[in-house]
């Protein structure tokens, strides 16, 4: 036992491979011959003529095995179906094992000589007695492949017996062997796809069994007796005779081999794999022993999908629990996704990744080992663009160029929650670095000087250094994920139902509170009114009896009362913004601006502020009375804050956002610390005291609702002692239509256009 010589490839995947895959085209179903140790003839189905016959018989032989035939068990034979065996057939020259099938039109009836009669030592008894039990025991895939190679030499004595399985690429991977001395040993190579065309491996999922006893044979072609219908025209998919190709032929005689048989491992009606087995001289097997193989290939294939089904059932168990642990998690928390990172080991154990991050539009968390941040939003983008609720891939950089520089991110898995966001949770695997020994040179295969193609000639090890690839992601993983994304989209569905709720309570508490504080100003309104008024009647009839303490405490009175009347009002203008009804159109702000700044100006010193105001002020689509109030709230502000300044500066220029357009107004005045900044815009919030500035507190309360009413948003940015800019932008008119929240911006997002 020993192993063929090994050459070395190094350096990138192999590009694809060509060569066998252009003998696709041959016709290995039709070849209209067959193998020589056995006859075959093929009958009318409806006349039971003989129809063809092949030329190693004679037609009066073939018409009189066919005139023994028992027709009763022809005529259930279904198209397609696998041959049926007819028993021993007694003619003048011996008897013969025949067995026949219905392809089309015709019964296809195959002869051999018959064997010997083994009775109880026939080799099908010893595999139910003696292999089936071990099959069993077998704790391992790798213990059953040796147990069937085992089993399928001692059945039938050729020197070399194989198990592999195809991958997900159709290249075959020897899991055990089982070899005499003199052989060359295959354990542990891959054999390529390209050794077995597609049209090959369907025809190994058709007829699972297929025996050649001589590479060196010369086929024997088929008679027609019938005028008008080919010989070639005969289906033989079924045939055990059938003649092969001459490629494969050469691909033997290249092995070394002259005898081969392989038996079909189908598995849930996949080509899982083939039991091969080779010999260096001519063997021939009798009837009893291709049943016996041919069962044992089926006995393996159902312990493989046994096997296989109580490991993918493991599997899924395990994976299920992480899975309600992530979902439990997520339940005891706010429910956002980005929480999935809190809990790393549970989202890294689930898939069995080294890194994972979550992805919600620009925003990226991350843990454990992961690609740089810009290289995420870009794959995450490219993901999205694909439109696939699960993604995944172990050669990201063969699907997605981009992702070649990538580090940590050979091996991608990305589920998308929403149709609406890019939110996806990503689970990354590094590079694994293969090396993958082949059974000669995959490449060396192609067309020769006499124009054929031939397969390669050397079986010399040949190995290559596979990179680029990460561990390939489960079934049991990609159903995982399947199931993961099931219950976040239930719990982020169900986090919206309880938001919207939340949303309409806090809608219906708003309109009492209008209501309320409505109801509340307009009754006060007469009251402080009153208590001004008797004020003023007290002092101007009684002023001359009163003391100067009781005639200072009667002004303090008044004032608290005009005060208090002022808040009242502004109290109902609060109101009034939130019940009116909105009468947008496009509104000039140059305009608007300008006569504002005139109607300032009319009470204050000449000279006191500076203005600049850009000329390009936009056009915005809003209630001009609204808007109005807006601006006059915002420049007033100004005025007042920066009027200790000498001279206070007030500059109104245009501002933008991807939202819309606005105005920005920037002081000089006593500005304000950004840690304040959250209260600016609530109702009576004010950050200097009442006896420096003049007002109520509810200005900027009425700008916020104004611009939230119009679907804008509005920003503010202060320093203490050098000044403040308040802005605002709007949506243009076809977004307008429907307004959402404002934002509160802390910083100048907006960028001036002058």
């Amino acid at each position: 036992m020993h192993a063929p010589s090994t050459t070395w490839a190094l350096g990138p995947p192999t590009p694809p491979r060509t060569g066998l895959a252009d003998c696709a085209a041959e016709p290995i179903r039709t070849p209209g011959s067959i193998q020589p140790h056995g006859q075959l003839l093929a009958l009318d189905a409806n006349t039971l003529e003989v129809a063809v016959f092949s030329a190693n018989g004679s037609l009066p032989a073939a018409s009189a095995l066919a005139a023994r035939l028992d027709r009763e068990r022809l005529a259930p034979l279904v198209d397609g179906a696998p041959p049926v065996s007819l028993g021993v057939v007694a003619l003048d020259d011996g008897a013969l094992d025949v067995s026949a099938h219905r392809a089309g039109a015709h019964f296809i009836v195959e002869s051999e000589p018959c064997a010997a009669p083994l009775g109880t030592e026939a080799p099908i008894y010893s595999l139910t007695r003696q292999f089936l039990p071990r099959l069993q025991e077998a704790t391992s895939l790798e213990a059953l492949a040796q147990l069937a190679a085992d089993e399928m030499k001692r059945l039938t004595g050729f020197g070399r017996c194989l198990v592999y399985r195809f991958d997900a690429s159709d290249d075959g991977e020897v899991l055990a062997e089982a070899i005499e001395p003199g052989y060359d040993s295959y354990a542990g190579h891959h054999f390529p796809a390209a050794d077995i065309p597609p049209q090959a491996r369907a025809l190994y999922l058709l007829n699972h069994f297929r025996l050649i006893g001589d590479a060196n044979y010369t086929p024997v072609p088929l008679l027609a007796t019938t005028p008008g219908l080919a010989a070639e025209a005969i289906d033989l998919s079924q045939a055990q005779l059938r003649s092969v190709s001459p490629i494969h032929l050469e691909y033997m005689r290249n092995m070394g081999t002259l005898a081969s048989m392989s038996v079909s491992i189908v598995v849930k009606g996949r080509l899982w794999g083939l039991i091969s087995c080779h010999d260096h001289a001519p063997r021939h097997l009798q009837m009893p022993v291709r049943l016996a193989c041919e069962h044992l290939g089926q006995l393996l294939a159902l312990q493989i999908q046994s096997s296989e089904s109580a490991r993918l059932t493991a599997a899924q168990s395990e994976l299920r629990q992480l899975t309600l642990a992530i979902v439990a998690h997520l339940s005891d928390s706010d429910a956002t996704l980005q929480a999935l990172v809190d809990e790393p080991a549970l989202l890294l154990r689930l898939m069995r990744a080294h890194g994972a991050a979550v992805v919600l539009d620009d925003e990226v968390w991350t843990t454990g080992e992961v690609p740089d941040t810009p290289h995420i939003l870009e794959l995450s983008a490219w993901i999205d663009g694909l439109g696939q609720p699960l993604y995944h891939s172990d050669a990201l950089a063969t699907h997605c160029a981009a992702a070649a520089g990538f580090r940590d991110a050979a091996g991608v898995l990305a589920v998308s929650i929403s149709q609406v966001h890019r939110h996806q949770i990503l689970w990354f695997r590094p590079e694994r670095v293969a090396t993958v020994t082949w059974a000669g040179d995959p490449r060396k295969a192609g067309q020769a000087l006499d124009g054929r193609i031939h397969p390669r000639a050397s079986f010399h090890s040949w190995v290559e250094e596979v990179r680029g690839h990460s561990r390939a992601w489960s079934g049991a993983e990609l159903g995982a994920a399947a199931e993961l994304r099931q219950a976040l989209i239930a719990i982020v569905l169900r986090r919206a139902e309880e938001m919207a709720a939340i949303a309409s309570e806090l809608g219906r508490v708003n309109k009492e509170l209008e209501a309320f504080s409505y109801t509340v100003s307009h009754d006060l309104r007469a009251p402080m009114r009153h208590i001004a008024g008797y004020v003023d009647l007290v002092l101007d009839d009684e002023s001359n009896r009163l003391g100067e303490r009781a005639v200072r405490h009667l002004s303090q009175v008044k004032e608290a009362a005009s005060y208090a009347g002022q808040l009242v009002d502004a109290l109902l203008d609060f109101s009034r913004l939130s019940r009116s009804a909105l009468k947008t159109r496009d509104v000039d702000t140059q305009l608007l601006v300008g006569d504002l700044v005139r109607e300032i100006l009319r009470h204050e010193p000449p000279g006191q502020v500076e203005w600049t105001i850009a000329p390009d002020l936009p056009t915005l689509h809003a209630d001009p009375l609204l808007l109005q109030v807006a601006l006059r709230n915002l420049l007033s502000n100004a005025v007042k804050y920066a009027r200790s300044r000498r001279p206070a500066r007030i500059t109104v220029r245009r501002a933008e956002t991807a939202l819309g357009q606005g105005v920005e107004i920037e002081d000089n005045g006593v500005g304000f610390q950004m840690k304040y900044v959250g209260k600016l815009f609530g109702v009576f919030q004010r950050l200097h005291h009442a006896e420096e500035f003049e007002g109520t507190g509810i200005g900027l309360a009425n700008v916020r609702r104004i611009v939230e009413r119009h679907g804008g948003e509005v920003w503010a940015h202060g320093e203490a002692g050098l000044g403040a800019r308040f802005g605002f932008v709007l949506p243009a008119a076809s977004a307008a239509t429907a307004p959402v929240l404002s934002k509160v911006i802390p910083h100048a997002q907006a960028h001036p256009a002058g």
